[in-house]
């Protein structure tokens, strides 16, 4: 991470970005007149250290391309990634939003569709998770007021948060998803950097993430949080420090370590961060731009190959970041990188919970419940003969079963609401008397 690094549990490092990005450099009204082709996609954005973070790579640094047309965009989405680029009347470092910002849940579904092709056609996946947990890890615990406790509000598209050390380069990732932006109006942008960050780790093999939405954005860039609330990379003392960040929005052991796993996306540049190697032979022929230096074999699939591969430290062209290697060295951190090294369900299932709970920290929701879009569908009930009646009904095969509920449902009986009689003992009585009946009559 760098310096005020960022990118929460992803100690990928960020570089800087290259002249015409330079956070020395005043952004235009809206996002600069940074060139279309330097918007990077795959891994990590190959930007050069500034003299502010050099020394401090942050959590996630993605590889650059020379061109929007080696990402494989087609001529209208590279139109329109110069058009976010160069007009001065649009962008996100000066346009407030609305004060009531509750986001549209069906504009919320195709946008999600939308980040999907993306993620396909460039392989960004990395840099949108760093998008969300930036605009989110600013959270602090210890303050009640919005937007003054920072976390997830939108105020990373603000020039005066894009420009710490910890963001450089995230420039990139907003112009990526701007166009999804002035596609659906009907969205905050709090809630497209967390629908991109989910989306971007279920679209590489990752577990589905209990997402809620219906963030609310801050309305200027005098909101946005002051500056060295992320983690860095490489400090004095790792787990000390991550404890540190991470205790102050409200993180445990546990959350740290599961978050931490998302290394598994990405690579680092040690041109631009410091860190890495310029090239191994995971990483030489991209996808994106090649080169640098990974934490694991298929760094753009989320699976728990980043805690067996640290674990066994037998690979020289895998990275391991202090921060990294911290989780086997500190005694309270080994218990559940060593637990989701062996056990890649229990990992996801801790993951997803604190990927969701980071998503939330520090954000106000309009409705105050949030908005869900996949609702959990109710599996159909398990018919259980004992529920509507006595006796040897219990004992029926599940045919007969089904059978005696359609009857019984035809009738106006429900699961939720009984007949008045026992109609089963009302079945078996009657079978009775046409037994007993046609015994008498066989006699005659």
């Amino acid at each position: 991470m760098a310096e005020p690094v960022s990118q929460l549990t992803l100690t990928l490092k960020i570089s800087t970005p290259p002249p015409s990005l330079s956070p020395s450099r005043p952004m235009a009204s809206s996002l600069g007149t940074a060139a279309s082709s330097r918007i990077f996609a795959a891994s990590r954005l190959s930007l050069r250290p500034s003299a502010s973070s050099a020394a401090s790579p942050s959590l996630i640094s993605f590889s650059s391309s020379s061109s929007l047309k080696s990402f494989g965009f087609s001529r209208l989405q590279r139109r329109s990634l110069v058009n976010v680029s160069s007009s001065s009347s649009r962008g996100f470092s000066t346009v407030a939003s609305p004060k009531c910002a509750a986001s549209d849940p069906d504009q919320l579904k195709s946008a999600r569709e939308d980040i999907k092709e993306l993620l396909k056609s460039t392989f960004c996946h990395p840099i949108l998770v760093r998008l969300g947990w930036h605009d989110a890890g600013t959270y602090n615990k210890n303050i009640e007021e919005w937007p003054q406790r920072g976390g997830a509000n939108g105020s990373l598209r603000f020039e005066v948060e894009l420009k710490h050390a910890a963001n450089a380069g995230l420039v990139n990732a907003l112009k990526l998803i701007q166009p999804i932006k002035d596609k659906y109006s009907g969205i905050t942008y709090a809630d497209l950097f967390q629908l991109a960050s989910a989306t971007a780790i279920e679209e590489a093999g990752g577990p589905k993430i209990p997402m809620k939405y219906g963030r609310v954005d801050v309305s200027g860039p005098n909101e946005c949080p002051e500056e060295g609330r992320l983690p860095a990379a490489g400090p004095p003392s790792p787990a000390d420090h991550l404890r540190e960040v991470f205790y102050r929005m409200g993180l445990n052991d546990k959350e740290i370590v599961a978050l931490s796993g998302a290394h598994t996306l990405g690579r680092s540049r040690p041109d631009r961060s410091g860190w890495g190697k310029p090239e191994t032979k995971y990483t030489k022929d991209g996808p994106g731009a090649p080169g640098g230096q990974s934490w694991t074999v298929q760094w753009l699939k989320f699976d728990n190959s980043y805690f067996k591969d640290i674990k066994a430290k037998r690979d020289e062209d895998l990275l391991v970041l202090p921060t990294d290697a911290a989780l086997f060295e500190d005694p309270s951190f080994k218990v559940y990188a060593e637990k989701y090294a062996e056990d890649q369900e229990t990992f996801f299932k801790d993951y997803a919970e604190a990927h969701a709970k980071l998503s939330n920290l520090g954000a106000k929701f309009d409705p105050p419940e949030g908005i869900v879009l996949d609702a959990p569908t109710a599996a159909p009930e398990k018919f259980v003969a004992a529920k509507y009646s006595t006796g040897k009904v219990r004992e029926l095969s599940d045919s007969m079963k089904q059978k005696i509920r359609a009857e019984y449902e035809a009738i106006g009986g429900s699961p939720d609401r009984p007949l008045p009689t026992n109609y089963f003992l009302n079945i078996m009585i009657f079978i009775g008397v046409l037994a007993i009946l046609t015994s008498l009559l066989g006699s005659y």
